[in-house]
């Protein structure tokens, strides 16, 4: 946990600074001459070719020093790893509770973005263990400016707490986040000022969304429809912003089953939804100055008598027939039907749908780059900018109509996979594009490999990430929340 403060506590037990890259330390009104000279002594003995960004030593029986090494000129996201790091330094020592860091000789930006890193990689879901591991580790910042560093770092903790949303939702097993406790969960957000809308299976039968509700057909759980609002513009701001997520809350496959093996991770095929739903927690925390919808749609795909089989042909709340040749490829059958309903019911300024839609695109990407499929060269643009300044990376893959002709289908308007095989990634966001069927510009990010991830990334500690939280918000920041 990040605390700041205004006054450097010089006599506790951890002691912390930032150093230039050239490992001199400058003497400090708060710091002794005699710590000056200890520090200026270790760093001497350091190599010159030192790769480490985290130093610590002892300056007395009873007082351990901690240096964070800056280098010029660094991006975003070198700094929020930079607070990673230290984060990761202090889990190896747990009786490490508290450092005080004198954060006064770096930049106001240095200091949130390395706070925003350390508070993202301290995440931890433990929830369902038994014996829980309580230890907190605290840094307290000391800064030149209190109140206004305090102020600054308001909207960073409001995207992280969208961040955390989405890791929860994802790391929640599937017997207890189905579809219904699922939209439960969503409706908490009511408090914070976003207004929430649950369509039930009634509700999705009478506006004819059979797509969606083929895919839950075979499970006991009731399948959702849930659209969140956040009105913080003003009524002349324009057509409102469209978030879209798949919400598959458990994949078996249905009856085209998958294989055993790794089938538990298939409770993260939700992750979509959560970036939308932690997304719009982070809008209405902050407060932004923007209209924007998130809609999500809520199912359970399993085997069961009553289950959608492969050959079943279903209609679209668009109107447009799908045969299903394969009930695993579920993802693409509930964003179809989100797809048109949120351009339809709210003709957005732009469309921008997440899934872990295909495992073709880990594949080719692994867990670098989210796949960026869009009928549109500015969005498209926009969002690759703001990737990679932050590190939530996305690669524009191609669409072409000369892919249609993969997903025609003999007997409907459209197959739900391509059965001539490869282009998997491709010809699945190429089923979605037919649902988009007013031109709205519009984005497909296949994030099945950036949702989850076995092993520990710069600013997660493995499992769920949040991928696509963090992106989506600077996103919005910089090209469309007005502050006018």
């Amino acid at each position: 946990m990040i605390n700041f403060n205004s006054n450097f506590n010089s006599k506790a037990a951890n002691i912390g600074f930032f150093i230039p890259s050239e490992l001199k330390f400058r003497a400090n009104k708060t710091v002794k001459a005699e710590t000056v000279n200890k520090i200026n002594s270790f760093l001497k003995k350091v190599s010159k070719n030192n790769k480490k960004e985290i130093l610590s030593f002892d300056l007395s029986e009873n007082q351990k020093c901690f240096l964070v090494i800056v280098k010029k000129n660094l991006e975003t996201h070198e700094i929020n790893n930079l607070g990673a790091s230290l984060k990761s330094y202090l889990k190896l020592d747990k009786n490490i509770k508290n450092i005080s860091m004198s954060a006064e000789s770096v930049s106001d930006n240095i200091v949130l973005e390395f706070s925003y890193g350390f508070e993202l990689k301290s995440y931890n879901f433990n929830k369902y263990k038994s014996k829980k591991d309580e230890t907190v580790q605290n840094i307290d910042l000391t800064v030149k400016d209190l109140n206004s560093i305090k102020s600054k770092y308001k909207d960073l903790s409001s995207i992280k707490e969208g961040v955390f949303l989405a890791r929860d939702l994802v790391s929640e097993p599937p017997n207890v986040l189905n579809p219904k406790k699922y939209t439960e969960e969503i409706k908490k957000l009511a408090k914070l000022g976003l207004k929430v809308e649950i369509l039930n299976e009634k509700n999705l039968k009478q506006l004819g969304m059979h797509s969606l509700l083929g895919v839950g057909q075979g499970s006991s759980n009731e399948s959702f429809l849930v659209v969140v609002k956040w009105n913080g513009g003003k009524s002349n701001f324009g057509k409102p912003l469209a978030f879209v997520g798949k919400g598959v809350c458990f994949d078996t496959g249905g009856i085209s089953l998958k294989p055993a093996r790794f089938m538990e991770e298939m409770k993260y095929d939700m992750g979509g939804s959560a970036v939308v739903v932690g997304l719009m927690k982070c809008l209405a925390i902050r407060k932004a100055k923007v209209n924007a919808i998130g809609v999500v749609g809520l199912v359970e795909n399993m085997p069961d008598g009553n289950a959608q089989r492969p050959g079943d042909i279903v209609k679209s709340y668009s109107g447009k027939t799908i045969e299903v040749l394969n009930t695993d490829a579920e993802g693409r059958l509930v964003l179809a039907d989100a797809l048109t309903y949120t351009e339809e019911k709210f003709n957005p300024k732009f469309i921008v749908d997440l899934a872990t839609l295909t495992g073709a695109i880990i594949m080719v990407l692994g867990e670098e780059y989210a796949g960026l499929f869009s009928n549109n060269d500015k969005l498209s643009s926009e969002l690759h900018e703001i990737g990679n300044k932050i590190n939530e990376k996305v690669w524009r893959l191609p669409l072409h109509k000369n892919y249609d002709k993969l997903m025609n289908s003999a007997y409907a308007d459209v197959q739900n996979i391509n059965y001539a095989g490869g282009a998997g990634s491709i010809t699945a966001a190429q089923f979605l594009q037919r649902f988009i069927l007013k031109k709205t510009p519009w984005a497909h990010l296949d994030i099945a490999g950036m949702a989850f991830s076995k092993k520990a990334a710069s600013l997660n500690s493995g499992g769920a990430t949040g991928f696509g939280v963090r992106l989506l918000n600077d996103f919005i920041k910089k090209h469309y929340e007005k502050n006018d």
